[in-house]
């Protein structure tokens, strides 16, 4: 038994704790015509609407009301509590990147491609950045009544692409009335604080008025936090509690290559931290912490507004309008702006002649033995000009018409949608104009070295650069129908049929702005070309739902889906569901899957960027260690430019899912479930990690582009078939409701994933590699980690008008990055478990008033210390850490009528 399930069942720890995640079970609903007659629903997981919602496929609810009680206030923090979401894009991992989706879920940890996300069970346009995934900051979570969460292949249900599982966001059907809400989140530390205020409100009895139109309006905002504001991240690259010696050579004060003789230094060498605090000395030139010098969190404004109107058009049947906006601000800081010298003396080169007044001896600045007068070229960092600062901005548009109700002995549903997603990356401050830069040098109006005179800073200030350097749009047209009905019956009972189809045209076009995406400092999209694309996918699919026995049904579905430039593809589902006794049920499916390269893996602009870590040149600076050509400042330890972006030679990837699992009911206040998963991809579709690409560079030597003097110009990282995964293991469900007691009514309820198997390959062919409770290579574009074990639970209690929450969210440790830029001592440094705990109250004894406080991250617990700088962010990797420590709550919901 792993040492988390010990923990957890031993000495009562987990008493009392869990998360409200059950599989859906069977209601009953009263009517006007009958006592208590079933009411038949359509569940995620089939098109087929049943009187039993608990099918073949394991599925987790989370209510709105269990999300809102712990204090979520987005989307990515609702997900984070599934336990099967090993890992997730947060919008702290923008921090440092461009053209990012801004936040998104990733089940199974198989990459956000994977997991299909959907909006009352129909697509959203993908993110316009990294379009293969729905940005989660867009979801309008005010207007949430639940999450429903399948956790097998869908492919043959929802379209090819469900491989990881299904996210289906559902929004309340129809409101009557006025409800606000707000909501104020108060980190104790510096930074983070947190506002949410939402406005919803309608009209219309659909029963009594034949109409209701509802609407709801949701604003939330996040302050940034800085490096400097928590203990694990003030160090920055500096950090010898894990063992990081990481830097750059960009410095401030900048260090110096004579182009004559070809000697660098620094003229503060001796005392670096007297012109910078991030700077400090090795081997007679500057380093630069840059990582102690940004932003960890970023500030964050989200808006999203929700309309809906719905006519009853007679007693079967309804037509609905539904109108989706909603838009995000991500605002990042990191270090100042870095121009690197290249020895040229050229017009290309950032260099100095000692006609400026700071030439090394020249009065102002200090003298070096190292500068013999003649150019130098430089590498500096222009701190004083301000942290880098760049705003990303994601909207959704989502305009739907639809029809359902039965016809003619059928129910149906059929709708028409328009989703427009878009995105651009803005320069806000700390960029410079390249060209006044050099001019600048080489005219002594700027200062490398140390503080600027009042016409250097007002230089600087003339020279900075902002707008939109690249923006990108992504839109969907799609039309859908689905019928569904019981064809006959069979001694066991009626056989269900589905039938239905999809014709969806996509469109994405990239646009670049060269004159300010070119920049040498990289903005990420350095030498990108704008492109486009587009497609058709038609779709067909049917499901048929066959009792065997009364107590065993089988559900069989195929789907055929066209794409106009990959072609067609058929992927079925077989799935049993088998119910010996009330108390105890059997489930199991296989299922095929079939992803497309998105337009944007196709088409995404090829640009440069820096790499994430620092790295040794292999050649120049094998080891560390300066060859023959090799420059320290140059290619030691540095940040290195790569080539990103799309490849138009992707193939499809391909999909087997497998899962069998149990759910008992010994008695009715206890269900307890178990599934197991087997998942099979063939050419994953990725990039080879770049730590990899650092590691081995005889068998990616065709991935290094060299200068002409040999120096590394960048490595090639774009887009690639990889080769294959494989990962298994358990999901484990348990819910309790105990017996009412003098003290109150308690709930206890645990949502727990068990991973056995996590194995990938690098390279078609390849060897398999592990990733399973180890840092490497094979969870999304930057590496990543699959936990052995995560769960999330929660103890329920409620009293008259008084109920109180109480969640645990738990996950493993794992074997850390261990990079490049660890010292020796600390290559084998284990990332510690990680347990965080929740707490809030809320009482609704005032009229129409119901009134929530609590703690989020009780203990205070700092997220694990890691070594990883894949992220930007070190001493912790801040795609599974809480950069926010304990921070207090309150929430008021008030009813107007």
């Amino acid at each position: 038994m792993p040492r988390s399930l010990r923990l957890m069942f031993s000495g009562g720890v987990a008493v009392g704790l869990g998360l409200l995640a059950h599989s859906v079970q069977a209601q009953e609903t009263k009517t006007d015509d009958a006592p208590q007659q079933m009411q038949r629903v359509e569940i995620t997981g089939s098109s087929i609407k049943r009187i039993a919602a608990e099918g073949v496929s394991p599925i987790t609810v989370i209510k709105a009301d269990d999300f809102t009680k712990v204090g979520s206030t987005t989307a990515a923090e609702v997900l984070s509590t599934i336990s099967g979401n090993q890992t997730q894009f947060s919008t702290a991992s923008n921090v440092g990147a461009g053209k990012t989706v801004g936040a998104a879920a990733d089940l199974r940890g198989l990459g956000s491609n994977k997991t299909l996300v959907l909006l009352n069970g129909r697509r959203l346009a993908n993110s316009a950045f990294d379009g293969s995934a729905v940005d989660l900051n867009v979801i309008p979570i005010a207007a949430l009544d639940r999450v429903e969460v399948l956790r097998d292949g869908a492919s043959a249900i929802y379209g090819t692409d469900a491989i990881g599982g299904v996210i289906n966001f559902i929004t309340t059907r129809s409101y009557t009335g006025l409800n606000l809400s707000a909501e104020g989140i108060l980190p104790q530390q510096a930074g983070g604080a947190e506002k949410r205020v939402n406005l919803s409100g309608g009209i219309g009895d659909l029963d009594k008025d034949r109409y209701n139109f509802f609407g709801v309006i949701d604003y939330h905002t996040q302050n940034g936090v800085k490096a400097s504001d928590r203990n694990f991240s003030k160090l920055g690259g500096q950090n010898p509690g894990v063992g990081l010696n990481a830097s750059s050579g960009n410095s401030y004060p900048a260090n110096f290559t004579d182009i004559n003789s070809g000697a660098s230094g620094n003229p503060y060498a001796g005392n670096c931290s007297s012109v910078s605090p991030f700077a400090f000395n090795r081997r007679g030139i500057c380093r630069y912490n840059s990582q102690a010098n940004i932003g960890i969190v970023p500030k964050t404004e989200e808006i999203a507004l929700l309309g809906k109107g719905t006519f009853k058009l007679d007693a079967d049947n309804t037509a609905s309008i539904e109108y989706l906006h909603s838009q995000s601000k991500v605002k990042t800081y990191i270090a100042g702006d870095v121009f690197a010298g290249d020895v040229s003396g050229t017009s290309s080169d950032y260099y100095i002649t000692n006609s400026s007044p700071f030439y090394p001896g020249n009065g102002i600045t200090p003298a070096n033995a190292n500068a013999s007068g003649g150019p130098l070229s430089l590498n500096w960092r222009s701190q004083e000009a301000g942290q880098r600062v760049t705003e990303s901005k994601n909207s959704t548009d989502r305009l739907l018409l639809s029809l359902e109700g039965n016809k003619f002995g059928w129910d149906y549903k059929t709708g028409l949608s328009y989703s427009v997603s878009k995105a651009e990356d803005n320069l806000a401050g700390g960029y410079l104009n390249n060209d006044m830069v050099r001019a600048g040098l080489l005219n002594g109006v700027i200062n490398p070295f140390g503080p600027q005179t009042a016409a250097g800073t007002a230089y600087l200030k003339s020279a900075q650069l902002y707008g939109t350097y690249e923006d990108a749009r992504t839109q969907t047209t799609s039309v859908d129908f689905t019928a569904s009905r019981e064809l006959f019956q069979l001694p066991a009972g009626a056989v269900g049929f589905a039938i239905g189809g999809e014709f969806r045209k996509e469109k994405a076009n990239f646009n670049v702005d060269h004159a300010l995406a070119d920049l040498d400092s990289s903005t990420g999209s350095q030498d990108a070309k704008s492109s486009s694309g587009t497609r058709n996918v038609k779709a067909v699919f049917t499901e048929l739902s066959v009792p065997i026995f009364k107590s065993l049904e089988a559900q069989l579905a195929a789907r055929y889906d066209r794409y106009s430039d990959v072609g067609g593809t058929l992927n079925p589902k077989v799935g049993l569901r088998f119910q010996p006794a009330k108390e105890i049920m059997f489930r199991t499916s296989y299922s095929t899957g079939f992803r497309a390269p998105s337009l944007y893996e196709l088409n995404d602009p090829n640009s440069k960027t820096f790499t994430n870590s620092a790295y040794n040149d292999p050649v120049l600076c094998p080891g560390g260690n300066v060859a023959a050509g090799g420059v320290e400042a140059r290619d030691c330890g540095q940040q290195f430019f790569k080539l990103q972006g799309g490849n138009k030679n992707l193939q499809p990837e391909k999909s087997k899912s497998f899962t069998l699992g149990m759910v008992i009911e010994p008695i009715p206040s206890v269900t307890a479930s178990v599934d197991y998963f087997n998942i099979k991809i063939k050419n994953q579709i990725s990039v080879v990690s770049e730590g990899d690409i650092f590691a081995d560079p005889v068998k990616y030597a065709a991935n290094y582009v060299r200068n002409a003097d040999g120096s590394l110009n960048y490595v090639t990282d774009t887009n690639v078939n990889l080769g294959n995964v494989h990962t298994q293991g358990f999901d484990l469900g348990f819910a309790w409701r105990a017996p009412k007691t003098a003290w109150g009514n308690f709930g206890l309820s645990l949502d727990g994933t068990y991973v056995t198997q996590y194995d990938y390959q690098s390279a078609v062919g390849g060897a398999y590699l592990n990733n399973l409770a180890v840092y490497g290579g094979g969870v999304g574009t930057a590496g990543g980690v699959v936990f052995r074990w995560r769960h999330t639970a929660t103890l329920n209690w409620s009293q008259g008008p008084w109920s109180g929450v109480l969640q645990q969210v738990y996950t493993t440790g794992y074997r850390d990055q261990n990079g490049p830029n660890v010292v020796t001592a600390y290559k084998n440094h284990q990332v510690g478990d990680y347990t965080r705990y929740n707490l809030s109250g809320s009482y609704t004894g005032f009229k129409n008033l119901t009134l929530t406080a609590g703690i989020k991250n009780l203990f205070n617990t700092d997220p694990p210390a890691s070594n990883v700088t894949d992220n930007f962010q070190y001493g912790y990797d801040a795609r599974y850490g809480d950069a926010i420590g304990r921070a207090f709550f309150v929430r008021a919901n008030y009813q107007f009528f």
